[in-house]
């Protein structure tokens, strides 16, 4: 439920009495006597859904879109034309539960706090996550995610493209650029620090290997979906009037962690090894304004004046068709990522039943089967070690080369057409008595 308060310009009193009362609108008004062109002061309390339409009608009856209008939140209403206005509405259902373009202008200008906080929280939240990521604690890595102001500029972004409010965009963008810039470059700078003074005494290989990390090194088509549901559950919460906090979390989820774990990959020296995590950093901001956009798009959300609505529909049509083809650009690292482990898990089973063919005739058997991958973001088969179990009174069996040049057939075929270097294979015998 929303009050409403309306400045009612001189000589527009009747008109704004008789658009109330065809409404069925309950209304209060009292004498305004500034001086400064305006006659009373009207006072209603309306439904959620009720605001944009009945604002609308009040314009028509010659309120300034411009003018001053007070919309809050009212906790309890009561009175019996007013229960029948909130039927009326809820059986029409034609804004569904979303709240007025006012309000969501609003509501996203202040989720977007000012650049210094922002950056400064962003700062803090990163510096949280990497600290987090290299304790390889869960636990501190959430609490990084509670703290990160990260929904508003993007839903600033969103607002201001479907509403056509160039300031608002602008602001969305900026602070989305600035704060990625600086969240990758505090990780880093703090990452070094914990680096150079021996406070994480780890090898790049060692710190790979935390679970924490290394789950987000090669992140594949389901890391889109948390940013499309993040973004989607953005736009629906901040356009129905709910709580918005829990959702922030779950967009810093898809974001704070990844940029983390970029700046640890800098911070040891190993770009390369972060490539996936910069990549899933990049198709997460564009998921999440990209969906953001759409959703308020699709409730209905439109400039106030009609001429602006064409302007609003061409800039919307131009930002998502960008926002669609990067995502479709980088999401195709994701898919090719998806592929990676399919293979290789395809290849495996393969490897190992070459071995077991080529021991079948000889007197020893498979011990274990290690595949090292390599450090890329795609993960392909470097190395295969095979350990072979012999009887001590025979010779062991003289398969390398066999299996060498088997496990090479059903390798899969490399990603990435600079390497085609062969998988390296290693066969170690070790005498079993039985």
């Amino acid at each position: 439920m929303r009050l409403v308060q309306v400045l009612v310009p001189t000589g527009k009193r009747n008109a704004v009495v008789e658009t109330l009362e065809a409404e069925g609108i309950d209304y209060a008004i009292s004498e305004e006597t500034s001086g400064r062109g305006f006659a009373a002061v009207v006072t209603f309390p309306l439904p959620k859904v009720a605001v944009e339409p009945v604002l609308e009608h009040l314009r028509e009856a010659g309120i300034e879109r411009d003018a001053y209008t007070v919309v809050t939140n009212a906790e309890t209403v009561v009175s019996k034309r007013f229960d029948e206005l909130q039927e009326k509405y809820d059986e029409s259902d034609r804004n569904g539960d979303r709240i007025a373009r006012e309000e969501l202008a609003s509501a996203a200008d202040d989720l977007a706090p000012s650049m210094r906080t922002f950056l400064t929280m962003t700062i803090i939240s990163v510096l949280v996550a990497t600290a987090g990521l290299l304790l390889d604690s869960p636990a501190v890595v959430v609490g990084s995610m509670v703290i990160a102001p990260l929904m508003g500029p993007a839903m600033a972004a969103s607002v201001g493209t479907v509403v056509d409010d160039d300031k608002l965009f602008v602001r969305g963008v900026k602070l989305q650029a600035t704060g990625g810039f600086v969240a990758v470059s505090a990780a880093t700078l703090f990452a070094l620090l914990l680096k150079t003074t021996g406070a994480v005494p780890l090898s790049g290989a060692e710190v790979f290997a935390i679970p924490e990390i290394s789950e987000r090194l090669s992140p594949d088509v389901l890391a889109l979906v948390i940013a499309l549901g993040a973004g989607a559950a953005g736009a629906l919460s901040l356009s129905s009037g709910v709580s918005t906090a829990l959702v922030g979390v779950m967009i810093a989820a898809a974001l704070v962690p990844p940029t983390a774990v970029v700046g640890i990959g800098l911070a040891w020296g190993s770009p390369e090894s972060v490539v996936g995590s910069a990549i899933l950093v990049l198709v997460n901001f564009l998921s999440i304004n990209f969906v953001a956009i759409a959703v308020l798009w699709q409730q209905g959300y439109r400039p106030e004046r009609l001429f602006r609505r064409s302007n609003a529909q061409r800039t919307t049509l131009i930002r998502i068709t960008a926002l669609g083809v990067g995502l479709l650009v980088l999401s195709s690292f994701l898919g090719a990522v998806t592929y990676s482990t399919y293979q290789n898990a395809g290849f495996q089973a393969d490897a190992q039943d070459v071995v077991s063919d080529a021991l079948a005739e000889e007197n020893a058997r498979l011990l274990s089967m290690d595949v090292t991958y390599g450090t890329g973001p795609l993960q392909e088969p470097a190395e295969v070690v095979v350990t072979i179990g012999y009887d001590p009174w025979t010779d062991p069996p003289r398969v390398t080369d066999e299996l060498r040049t088997k496990i090479n057939e059903v390798a899969p075929r490399s990603m990435t057409p600079w390497d085609d270097d062969e998988i390296e294979v290693e066969v170690r015998y070790v005498a079993v008595s039985t």
